[in-house]
């Protein structure tokens, strides 16, 4: 097994810090990867030149492997009647919060993967490429390959891990049902196919070639030694680390974490017009989980963005996604190394 790491990654440790947009930057991709893991940048709401900007810190700050991750869904354009609304239901907020109704979006905070990002790519050559709801085109993702880059994307079925495989992948996240954030799902929109994430490592293990990572759930030692000894190469773990000092989360993120087990999850739509699972809020409560009027992703965003800041201004998380895996346990307020070295069992 470490074999196999070393040769698909060229880790120590086998804990890959999963990218968590909007709650983490370089810091804490350098501090993990440092210790002999692999820290892993989130880009998917990162334009240009911000990207440009952290992969100038992840190279001069590291000569361990490291990852970037980006979105590979289909842009659209959004329906501005469907989008208008989804505002309207957030009329009674505004008025609370003393709020003007946001303008209609004219576009959209996350873009997927792009030429541009595929230039940046270029200039830079990261050692791994990773990628959430599929797969950019083969146009795109044939420059990534030319780099050098080993390619990973994330399957939360075996149906979408079969797939990967056949793309070329050099190896796929498997990403259970309890994992925190975005669900990785691009083959369906159908939740009833997810799975947990001990029962999609052991199918995708038995069935695909390239190595396998488990995501979802994992907090502790003995999550990863149960996912390694199933034939997961490593694990690939980000509600644990939202507590360390590196990581950005919010004020009223990292206390809603520091009560997570006092607290249920759930899988919504509201934030992003998208399955993600985070702990449950009031706009969860009222809008959702899931919701049949939110516009499709990433659509739905605008329509809560200013009632967030206002909130938390007030130290209050009515409107702030809260993302989170259903294990919450291991969060610490410690230095995200000394976090990897315990979840690597030293």
């Amino acid at each position: 097994m470490a074999s196999a790491l070393k040769s698909l990654l060229g880790m120590e440790l086998p804990i890959i810090q999963a990218p968590m947009a909007g709650v983490q930057d370089s810091a804490l991709s350098l501090a993990v990867s440092n210790v002999g893991g692999m820290g892993t940048l989130p880009c998917a709401m990162l334009d240009a030149r911000q990207c440009e900007e952290q992969l100038k810190e992840l190279s001069a700050g590291t000569d361990r492997p490291y990852g970037v991750n980006f979105f590979a869904h289909k842009a659209s354009d959004p329906d501005s009647e469907q989008v208008r609304i989804w505002r309207d239901q957030f009329d009674a907020y505004y008025r609370e919060f003393e709020l003007e109704a946001p303008q209609l979006p004219v576009s959209a905070s996350r873009k997927p993967f792009d030429a541009g990002m595929a230039t940046l790519i270029e200039q830079f050559k990261p050692p791994v490429v990773s990628f959430h709801f599929g797969l950019p085109p083969v146009s795109l993702l044939d420059r990534v390959r030319k780099t050098g880059a080993k390619i990973l994307s994330s399957a939360t079925t075996l149906e979408e891990a079969i797939w990967l495989e056949r793309q070329g992948v050099d190896g796929i996240i498997a990403q259970g049902y309890e994992a925190g954030g975005h669900r990785g799902m691009f083959l369906t929109d159908d939740l009833n196919t997810q799975i947990g994430t001990l029962a999609l490592v052991s199918q995708i293990v038995k069935s695909v070639r390239v190595p396998v990572i488990a995501a979802g759930g994992i907090a502790d030692a003995a999550g990863v030694r149960a996912v390694l000894a199933l034939g997961a190469v490593a694990a690939q773990i980000g509600t644990t680390y939202l507590l360390c000092p590196e990581s950005r989360a919010s004020t009223v993120h990292r206390k809603a974490l520091a009560e997570a087990s006092e607290r249920n999850t759930a899988i919504t739509n509201v934030f992003t017009g998208r399955p993600a699972r985070g702990l449950v809020n009031r706009i969860i409560r009222e809008q959702g989980p899931m919701s049949m009027t939110a516009p499709s992703f990433p659509h739905a965003t605008f329509a809560s963005a200013g009632l967030r800041s206002r909130a938390e201004s007030n130290g209050r998380e009515d409107f702030s996604p809260l993302w989170s895996g259903q294990n919450a346990t291991g969060c610490k307020e410690i230095a995200a190394a000394d976090l990897t070295r315990e979840l690597a069992g030293l």
